[in-house]
């Protein structure tokens, strides 16, 4: 397995790139914070941003890493996979497991299924798009 750190790096940075544009403050920011029971006076995200950022940046870049090493064993199993093929592995993944696995916590946390909605959107949409490009670059 020959690992692509310029497609990882991307991929990662796509994945960054689309959560600040679905969580922006013309997108779905609003709506997403008015369903968390939040005012437009509340700041997000408590005290610290950096370690925020910091961390939400870190998961994107553990979230391609883990996708490309997938989508790799998909190549080796079954052929070339497209970027079609990465798109489609990439959104099954945010399926599969982002949206499976957080919807258990948010229900057992009390958070509205609008919420995970919005929130698993984000992350479907990211890890497909990750994918594509994992795929189209190794």
């Amino acid at each position: 397995m020959e690992f692509n750190f310029l497609a990882w790096a991307l991929a990662a940075v796509a994945g960054i790139a689309i959560g600040a544009v679905w969580f922006g403050p013309k997108t779905f920011f609003p709506i997403w914070w008015k369903l968390m029971g939040k005012s437009p006076n509340d700041q997000p995200g408590g005290a610290n941003m950096g370690v925020v950022f910091g961390l939400t940046f870190l998961g994107a870049f553990v979230q391609a890493a883990v996708l490309h090493v997938v989508i790799d064993l998909a190549q080796t199993a079954n052929g070339n996979l497209d970027w079609f093929g990465g798109l489609a592995t990439g959104a099954l993944m945010g399926v599969g497991f982002a949206a499976a696995t957080v919807l258990g916590h948010k229900l057992f946390g009390g958070i509205s299924l609008k919420v995970w909605v919005l929130e698993v959107g984000q992350d479907i949409v990211s890890l497909a798009v990750m994918g594509a490009i994992i795929a189209s670059m190794i």
